[in-house]
């Protein structure tokens, strides 16, 4: 008696099935790949961001501080002295900011 060989054939079925698991498997990978840049770029910009907005957070503190140098009251004096015009305390009115 011989013994007969059994041909394994792979199924029209399983062809599918192993297909489709080798493309989600691919398309993992590059989705994965493809997110990972997404979020690096986004990492970048807000980084950059950042950047600009501690950099006009100074800009404003340097125009405030030079704005409370320039309506200083010697500093007001000086100007009203080179214009001509002459100091007179009773005519300052002080406005209380609350």
């Amino acid at each position: 008696m011989k013994k007969r060989k059994k041909k394994t054939r792979i199924t029209k079925g399983e062809k599918i099935l192993y297909s489709s698991a080798v493309f989600a498997a691919f398309f993992t990978v590059v989705l994965q790949i493809f997110c990972g840049t997404n979020i690096g770029n986004l990492k970048m910009e807000v980084e950059k961001v950042k950047y600009e907005i501690t950099d006009q957070e100074k800009k404003n503190e340097s125009l405030n501080m030079k704005v409370s140098e320039l309506t200083s009251f010697d500093k007001v004096k000086d100007i009203v002295a080179d214009m001509g015009l002459e100091y007179n305390n009773d005519n300052i009115i002080i406005i209380n900011q609350n």
